[in-house]
């Protein structure tokens, strides 16, 4: 028996996806950066990428970065909390930067310009350039897993009710293809810049 659920909160077009991706290039670089140099608060980033994976709903995000949390001292109740969209474990100073990962998420990126430049207002250009770069990292990851995440529950017999296998796996293929031309885009909007 097939047992039908609605998970996607989003369907991604590859014109999206290769948008989100174009977007998490450089990001990548920022997060490891950071990461190296250990200038900003990793619990932070990762509470950032929760909040954007609990919007997106994406079950392979979800899992991979419950199981990163927990590791890193995340607490079983904490990590619930965040996929549920509770503000429990929020800290008053992270509050608007969760938000603004939840909006980003929600409206897919294409956030109006005023709202990052009030998240700059409130952390200072430094942190928000680092709080993007972990929204944008998330929704690459999101934009990828969420196919894979449908075709995963469909062989395991729950299909989601607005999706099929053809959107799974044009999806999951489509934005594989698109990396390379993602890439080539990147390099050469580097160039242009230098």
């Amino acid at each position: 028996m097939i047992i039908k659920t609605d998970r996607y909160r989003h369907r991604y077009t590859l014109c999206e996806v290769y948008r989100v991706l174009l977007e998490a290039i450089p990001s990548i670089k920022i997060l490891k950066r950071v990461k190296k140099d250990q200038s900003f608060d990793e619990a932070f980033i990762e509470r950032l990428m929760l909040a954007v994976t609990e919007v997106n709903g994406c079950s392979l995000c979800s899992y991979a970065h419950a199981k990163m949390a927990l590791e890193s001292g995340f607490s079983e109740e904490e990590v619930s909390a965040f996929f549920s969209g509770s503000d429990t474990f929020v800290t008053p100073g992270e509050a608007k930067a969760i938000l603004f990962a939840q909006h980003y998420a929600d409206v897919q990126g294409k956030v109006d310009p005023e709202e990052y430049e009030r998240l700059v207002a409130e952390y200072g250009e430094e942190a928000a350039t680092v709080i993007l770069a972990a929204i944008r990292g998330m929704m690459a990851g999101n934009v990828i897993g969420l196919p894979y995440s449908a075709i995963q529950s469909r062989f395991k017999g729950v299909r989601y009710t607005n999706s099929n296998i053809f959107y799974e796996i044009g999806m999951s293929v489509g934005s594989i293809l698109i990396i390379p031309f993602v890439l080539l885009h990147n390099l050469g909007r580097s160039i242009i810049r230098h």
